[in-house]
C-alpha cells in the first residue's frame, strides 16, 4: 500500500470522519433495446404510457426511440438505489404491452437498413429538437447501429464534508470547489490507469452477432454460422468493433486538471473537420443533420470510460456548467449489462465499483504524461480483447506484469478500502464482493465474460438463442411481481406530469430554432 493511501485510510477511519463515508451518493443508468417477441429491433414509438422522453425524471430513451433508458434517482444508500431500479422496471415492463428489453449490451436483429432505425424523438420544443438533430448528426457520422449498443453508467460522488476532511488535512488553500474538482480529476487519472481491471471483472460482451459488423473490417473468429467472437474477449463493446471512431481516435483529452480537461473539449467542439463540412449542417431538403460541421457537435459525442459531471438546467452545456462550479460527481461509462442480472447490474457489482472508485479518490494520482495515456489505452484495449488469456501481460512502466498478478496487488489495496466502507455500514458486504473479484482473477471461467461464451455454446454456438432466452427470463421475472396500486399510481402522475411539461415547453418556445442552436452552441 502506497504512503498517501495509507494516510488517507488512517485518516477517514477516524469515527467522526467515518460517518461521512456515510453520505457518498449514487445513480444507476440502463439503457436497453426494446424488442418484440422474436426478437427484432421494435418499430414503434417510445410507449405513451411511460411518458415524455424529453421530460421525464426516471423513463427516458437515448439514442434511438427503441433504447429506453432508466435512471435511478439518487441515494446515498445501495439497498435504497437497487430498490428504485427495480421498481422503475417493473412499471416500464407492465406498459411495454407485448414487448420485452434486450438484454445485452450488444443488439442483434437491427434492421437491414440504417434508415429504418428510428432516432429518439422529443417533441417540437426547442430543446427537443435540438436533442433530435444532435441523434440524427450521429446517424450520418457513425451509422446507426453503433448507436444502438447498451450499458450500464454508474454514477458516484464522494460527501462535500468528505473532501473538506482532506483539504484541511493537507493544508490546501484552495476554494472549496477547486479542491473537490481536482480531486475528481484525480480520481479519474487513477480510473483510467486501472480501469482495465474492471472490464476483466465485469466485462460481458465477448461474442456479437455477424450482423452487426456487416460490410466492417474486423478480426473476429466464427462462432456458429451467425456469431462472432474473440476467444479470450472480455467486453467487445468497449473495443474499437463497439464504439468505433475514427474521427476522434486522434483526439488528446487531458485529465490532469479540469482547466486542461475544458480545453479540450472546447477544443474539440470548435475544431473544424472537412468530412463534417462535407456534408453540410442541412441536407438537401433543407433540414436539419447536424448541429454543426466540427469534430464533436456537443461533448456527450465524445465518448470516454468516465466523465466529471455536474448537474445541469436542462439547455445548459455540461462544459459550461463545469467551468462555472465545478465537478460534482463522476460517471462510469464502460459497464457492460450484466445479461444474467435482471437490473443489468449486480449490487455485488455496484458494492465493488464503490470501492474501486474510493481507491482511486485516495491513493495518490501524479498527472499522466503522454506516454501514461498511451499505456493506460493500450493496457484497456488488451483487457477488453484478450483479458483472459492464460499469461496475458500489461504495461506498467519499464516492466510489463501479468493482468492476474497486477489485478491481485489491486485488490490488496482496494481491499483497504472495503473493510473501512464494511465499517461504516456495519455490513460485510464491501468485502465479500472483493472476494468475488480476487475469485475471478484466481479462475478466468467465472467472470462475466466466460459465462456468456459457455452459455451462448450451450445454445448451438447462437448468440441470439441466448439472448433471446434471456430476454424471455427477466421478461417473466418483472411481470410476475406487479408493483402495489399506490406505486402504480404514483408512476402514472409522473407520467402525466412529464406530459404536461412537455406540452408547455413546446408552447412556450418564442425563439425561431436556428437562433436556439446558435445560442446553445455559443455558451
Amino acid at each position: 500500500m502506497s504512503p498517501k493511501l495509507s494516510e488517507h485510510l488512517q485518516l477517514l477511519d477516524q469515527s467522526a470522519h467515518r460517518e461521512r463515508l456515510l453520505g457518498c451518493m449514487h445513480g444507476i443508468e440502463k439503457e436497453s433495446l426494446r424488442i418484440n417477441a422474436s426478437g427484432a429491433l421494435a418499430s414503434t414509438p417510445h410507449p405513451l404510457a411511460l411518458g415524455s422522453a424529453l421530460t421525464h425524471p426516471t423513463i427516458t430513451t437515448d439514442y434511438s426511440e427503441a433504447l429506453i433508458e432508466l435512471i435511478t434517482p439518487v441515494s446515498a444508500s445501495l439497498e435504497g438505489l437497487f430498490d428504485s431500479l427495480d421498481r422503475i422496471h417493473r412499471f416500464t415492463y407492465s406498459q411495454l404491452g407485448d414487448e420485452r428489453l434486450w438484454t445485452e449490451s450488444m443488439p442483434c436483429l437491427l434492421p437491414a437498413k440504417d434508415v429504418d432505425i428510428p432516432i429518439g424523438w422529443y417533441g417540437t420544443s426547442n430543446i427537443g429538437m435540438l436533442k433530435h438533430i444532435y441523434r440524427r448528426g450521429l446517424a450520418i457520422r457513425y451509422g446507426k447501429a453503433m448507436q444502438c449498443i447498451a450499458g450500464i453508467h454508474y454514477n458516484f460522488s464522494l460527501p462535500p464534508q468528505l473532501w473538506a476532511v482532506l483539504q484541511e488535512h493537507a493544508g490546501d488553500r484552495q476554494t472549496a470547489q477547486d479542491y473537490q474538482s481536482e480531486r475528481y480529476m484525480s480520481l479519474i487519472r487513477n480510473f483510467r490507469r486501472y480501469a482495465w481491471l474492471l472490464m476483466y471483472l465485469f466485462g460481458a460482451s465477448p461474442v456479437v452477432c455477424a450482423s452487426f459488423l456487416q460490410g466492417r473490417d474486423h478480426k473476429l473468429e466464427r462462432l456458429g454460422d451467425k456469431t462472432l467472437y474473440l476467444p479470450y474477449a472480455t467486453s467487445l463493446r468497449m473495443s474499437d468493433l463497439g464504439y468505433n471512431n475514427n474521427a476522434q481516435s486522434g483526439l488528446n483529452v487531458c485529465y490532469n486538471h479540469l482547466d486542461n480537461y475544458l480545453a479540450s473539449m472546447q477544443e474539440a467542439i470548435s475544431m473544424p473537420y472537412a468530412p463534417y463540412a462535407a456534408m453540410g449542417t442541412h441536407d438537401g431538403n433543407g433540414q436539419w443533420q447536424q448541429l454543426n460541421t466540427n469534430l464533436l457537435q456537443i461533448e456527450n459525442e465524445f465518448y470516454s470510460p468516465i466523465r466529471p459531471k455536474r448537474v445541469t438546467r436542462s439547455g445548459v452545456k455540461p462544459v459550461h456548467a463545469l467551468a462555472e462550479r465545478g465537478v460534482e460527481y463522476i460517471e462510469v461509462r464502460c459497464m457492460d449489462i450484466d445479461p444474467f442480472a435482471p437490473l443489468g447490474i449486480e449490487p455485488a457489482t455496484a458494492t465493488f465499483l464503490d470501492s474501486f472508485l474510493m481507491f482511486c479518490a485516495l491513493e495518490d494520482s501524479p498527472d499522466l504524461t503522454v506516454a501514461d495515456c498511451d499505456e493506460a489505452a493500450a493496457n484497456f484495449a488488451l483487457a477488453v480483447k484478450r483479458g483472459r488469456e492464460p499469461g496475458l501481460e500489461l504495461g506498467r512502466g519499464a516492466e510489463p506484469v501479468q493482468l492476474r498478478e497486477w489485478g491481485l496487488e489491486l485488490l490488496n489495496d482496494i481491499g483497504a478500502c472495503s473493510r473501512l466502507l464494511d465499517e461504516t455500514h456495519q455490513t460485510t458486504a464491501y468485502s465479500d464482493s472483493l472476494s468475488l473479484q480476487r475469485n475471478k482473477l484466481n479462475d478466468p471461467a467465472l467472470t462475466p465474460s466466460a459465462k456468456v461464451l459457455s452459455a451462448v455454446e450451450q445454445q448451438g454456438n447462437s448468440f441470439f438463442r441466448f439472448a433471446l432466452a434471456q430476454s424471455e427470463l427477466h421478461n417473466d421475472y418483472f411481470r410476475s411481481r406487479p408493483l402495489d396500486s399506490e406505486s402504480l399510481n404514483a408512476f402514472r402522475t409522473q407520467v402525466e406530469a412529464s406530459l404536461v411539461e412537455q406540452a408547455t415547453l413546446e408552447a412556450s418556445d418564442e425563439m425561431d430554432f436556428d437562433t436556439f442552436v446558435a445560442n446553445y452552441l455559443s455558451q
